[in-house]
């Protein structure tokens, strides 16, 4: 069934653990703001947990203008079945236009329920969401204020853009550091909608005994400098230089997933689509041939340096400069200038 509703809200799942929330979260409120101001609606913030509506201060300061909390005991942790309820229910009440996730382990669970309970579409890996007029090419209607979901398709060969004209919410995932986190404004007030939903019994046979939560090895999102490595490097033993040479400027080591896949470098250091999306003030791409799915995760820093023997490669497209030649030659030498520069100051 159609619920298309011009006047819906622009709402965000809430990832929280321990009352801590996620990155991903507070980067999809800024994002929503820019949407819902377009659209001329509020932002929701749907918040589900235990003992977790304080965080909904937070969640005012960075966009949101609603938090619809949902208190229960059952809700403490994320499991699938129970959360896709509540949220599915909550759809059903408010009838918002546009519901965002990210596109994290938990949001990629819930979401694909959800939109299978609203029988809607979902988009994945979203690289940006845009507000547009559409034209249908077979009625030639203009549908007004539509979400325009954009991200690579067919292996990133093209940037595709996809659009749910017909039964809503919108509903789209974006990961991690695809949109800046905005700077919060601690000035900013809004309205906590309380909500009490009775999930069924059948729904709450699994049981989170014990959590065991892997850290990270590499802080990408937080490097100014990132050094990163693709297939083009060749060998894991290759790869060393990639780290010599980010250890000698005090940056992070990334790679593409072609690096990843080869075996050369664990995938917490993968930058693209599939994996982290950064924004230093410098990055270095050494044998990556630059496609798509990398360069969305990586096009927005502020000075990009590309270094590959294949003149024709598509990251000299984005690159500040531009160096074409055997990076086991020319990366020995730039480790050697950037030792010989710390020692002299």
């Amino acid at each position: 069934m159609s619920r298309n509703n011009p006047q819906g809200e622009v709402w965000v799942f809430v990832e929280q653990e321990d009352g801590a929330l996620a990155d991903v979260t507070l980067e999809l409120c800024g994002k929503a703001r820019e949407l819902a101001d377009k659209l001329g609606v509020k932002v929701g913030a749907v918040l589900l947990g235990y003992n977790v509506a304080s965080l909904a201060n937070t969640l005012y300061a960075y966009g949101a203008d609603k938090v619809y909390v949902v208190n229960d005991k059952n809700l403490a942790r994320f499991t699938s079945a129970p959360y896709a309820y509540v949220i599915n229910e909550m759809i059903n009440k408010y009838e918002p236009q546009i519901v965002l996730y990210g596109a994290s382990p938990i949001g990629r669970d819930v979401a694909p329920r959800i939109a299978s309970m609203t029988r809607s579409g979902l988009t994945a890996d979203c690289t940006d969401l845009q507000i547009s007029d559409v034209v249908d090419p077979k009625t030639k209607e203009t549908r007004k204020n539509l979400l325009l979901q954009i991200r690579p398709a067919f292996g990133g060969n093209i940037v595709a853009t996809i659009i749910n004209p017909e039964q809503w919410p919108q509903m789209a995932t974006v990961r991690e550091g695809v949109f800046p986190k905005k700077d919060a404004d601690e000035k900013r007030v809004g309205e906590v909608v309380s909500e009490k939903v009775e999930i069924p019994a059948e729904l709450l046979v699994v049981e989170v005994i014990e959590r065991f939560v892997e850290e990270k090895k590499v802080d990408l999102k937080g490097a100014r400098i990132v050094v990163a490595g693709g297939g083009g490097v060749g060998s894991k033993e290759n790869f060393k230089m990639i780290f010599d040479l980010a250890n000698a400027l005090g940056g992070a080591v990334g790679a593409s997933r072609a690096a990843v896949d080869g075996g050369y470098v664990d995938r917490d250091y993968q930058v693209g689509q599939t994996g982290t999306t950064v924004r230093p003030a410098l990055y270095i791409a050494i044998g990556i041939s630059g496609a798509v799915q990398h360069r969305v995760g990586m096009q927005e820093s502020a000075k990009i340096i590309a270094i590959n023997n294949d003149p024709t490669a598509p990251i000299f497209s984005i690159a500040h400069y531009s160096i074409v030649g055997d990076l086991n030659e020319i990366v020995p030498m730039l480790i050697k200038a950037a030792k010989e520069r710390v020692v002299e100051e």
